[in-house]
């Protein structure tokens, strides 16, 4: 008896840091550039799977590949909600007919005025030629600086805050809110720079 006393409130705290684990958080790898400069290649994220998503919000979602049935957890932050109608005009966002700052872009935006990001690229010959072809930052599929997408009700458009390279909505489609995992709240890797996102 004495040893369940002394064992019951570590048991617990086990038990419970399990549950949360399960059903509340999990913990998350960046993969690629297409969230640069916000996020980069190989940091690590803590989701949080019941948070509310808004607008804005950086999240997890389940990316589903039609050809070989496969899914890869991928990372992207919200443009549009369940019925909202948005559109790009060289790289001014209108969400339901009014202008959305988007300033996590404003840094990648100036490069690309300067030098068509070629020396934010150099890691990258691909990239740099996106670059060095891009009309705006933020473009359709079929590269189009002007364009308009009415997203379903129940669905969510995600893009990533690297817009040339990003593969996201304008490519694959919507998101089901059942595809989104969880909102990134917390940069836990590299320690230095650990931050709330």
């Amino acid at each position: 008896m004495k040893l369940l006393k002394e064992w019951s409130p570590f048991a617990l705290f086990i038990i419970v840091m399990l549950l949360l684990r399960v059903y509340v958080w999990q913990p998350v790898i960046v993969e690629g550039h297409s969230m640069d400069p916000t996020l980069a290649d190989k940091e690590r994220l803590v989701i949080i799977k019941t948070a509310r998503i808004k607008r804005q919000d950086i999240v997890v979602a389940k990316e589903y590949n039609k050809e070989d049935q496969s899914t890869k957890n991928i990372v992207k932050r919200v443009i549009g909600m369940p019925g909202d109608t948005i559109s790009y005009n060289n790289d001014v966002l209108t969400v339901n007919g009014k202008v959305i700052a988007e300033p996590y872009l404003t840094n990648y935006q100036k490069q690309l005025a300067t030098d068509k990001l070629q020396q934010t690229y150099q890691f990258n010959s691909f990239f740099q030629s996106l670059g060095k072809n891009a009309k705006s930052f933020t473009m359709s599929a079929t590269g189009q600086t002007d364009f308009t997408v009415k997203v379903p009700e129940g669905q969510y458009f995600l893009m990533g805050d690297n817009r040339l390279v990003s593969q996201d909505s304008r490519q694959v489609g919507t998101f089901s809110k059942k595809d989104i995992i969880g909102e990134a709240k917390l940069r836990i890797w590299p320690f230095k720079k650990i931050d709330l996102l």
